[in-house]
């Protein structure tokens, strides 16, 4: 029981998301306009090098081994809540956004700019939900590398979400820009 809530949780959290994730993304709209392979690289390179960075037990190098965190029980769930808490609010975001989602930059037959349920509290609640979750495993991890790991995926994010805000501008125009004046990009209720 000790080793499926220490060690097989996480995984099978993130497991099972990453199957609704791919499964749902089998019902979408046509493209008519998608972000070059370069472009995605930029974006998914980071994610993966800050998510492996997080996950693997390996560099050992003080940098990013150091504890940083004490490991305790309470630490460990609360890591597995915002995990869990962030998981569920980017399934959340995915089903608002229906046939308009896509993991690349797109922009589909007739898209539609969503802007209730999670939309509502920020512009990109996926990526606020993966984020919560990443920093969810940074927090049960407790070493340093988990910094440098949510650091860098941000850093991804926040590259995919620029080219995203400036293609729902041409898209959109004014109604885009009325909405990103009154909803906050990625953290909810922050004017900042």
């Amino acid at each position: 029981m000790q080793r499926l809530l220490y060690g097989d949780l996480i995984p099978a959290l993130w497991s099972a998301w990453c199957i609704y994730w791919l499964a749902s993304a089998l019902h979408v709209k046509p493209a008519v306009r998608r972000e070059s392979r370069a472009a995605r690289w930029a974006h998914v390179v980071p994610l993966a090098g800050g998510m492996l960075l997080i996950v693997a037990r390996w560099p050992r190098a003080p940098i990013f081994s150091m504890r940083i965190l004490p490991w305790a029980l309470s630490t460990y769930w609360i890591g597995v809540a915002l995990i869990v808490l962030g998981l569920a609010f980017a399934i959340w975001a995915r089903r608002y956004l229906g046939t308009n989602w896509s993991g690349t930059v797109t922009v589909k037959e007739n898209h539609e700019l969503i802007r209730s349920g999670p939309y509502a509290l920020v512009r990109h609640p996926i990526y606020t939900g993966i984020l919560t979750a990443i920093l969810g495993s940074a927090i049960t991890r407790g070493e340093l590398r988990g910094v440098w790991g949510l650091a860098i995926c941000t850093a991804g994010f926040i590259l995919k979400l620029r080219r995203e805000e400036r293609w729902m501008r041409e898209t959109f125009g004014e109604e885009y820009e009325r909405y990103r004046a009154s909803v906050p990009m990625l953290v909810p209720f922050a004017r900042f």
